[in-house]
């Protein structure tokens, strides 16, 4: 390894550390008040699941000249591949929480939450939640689609030797 490939690696692998510290740091900043009030978090790990690959997936989209998925042709295709069912899993989430929503509401949360926590806060987080997991649950599901495209592209690039990526 020349040390020119030699730094290259070690500033995508520096890029890539920031990066999943920012991820996971903004999913703590996102679930905590979701997390330290409620006693059922089975919303919450779908909606940390949200985050990340909305945050990862945008990362590669616009970004993936500096990441290692960069020059590695077998992971593009792997990726472009598994996306396919991982959209009709983010699918499947998202409107489960929607029916869930629609169909129970606030009475039937309450046993999610912890005893001491009054029904005004309760309704503030239901709020919070369902806006942030939409969000999120519908960006996600955007990404999901678009990335394959944008690896199929850089694949193809690649492969021509066109020098980008």
């Amino acid at each position: 390894m020349t040390d020119l490939a030699k730094q290259q690696f070690q500033l995508k692998l520096k890029l890539e550390i920031i990066f999943w510290t920012l991820t996971v740091l903004l999913v703590g900043l996102l679930t905590y008040p979701l997390y330290s009030i409620m006693k059922d978090w089975s919303f919450v790990y779908a909606n940390a699941l949200f985050i990340i690959i909305f945050i990862t997936y945008t990362r590669h989209l616009f970004l993936l000249k500096y990441s290692f998925l960069a020059y590695a042709q077998w992971a593009k295709f792997v990726l472009i591949f598994a996306s396919i069912p991982l959209i009709f899993k983010l699918i499947e989430y998202t409107f489960n929480f929607q029916d869930f929503m629609e169909s129970e509401g606030l009475p039937s949360f309450t046993t999610y939450f912890h005893p001491e926590i009054g029904l005004k806060k309760q309704q503030q987080l239901l709020n919070y939640m369902k806006g942030e997991y939409l969000f999120f649950g519908i960006a996600s599901i955007i990404v999901a689609a678009l990335l394959p495209f944008r690896l199929l592209i850089s694949y193809w690039r690649v492969y021509n030797k066109q020098g980008t990526v």
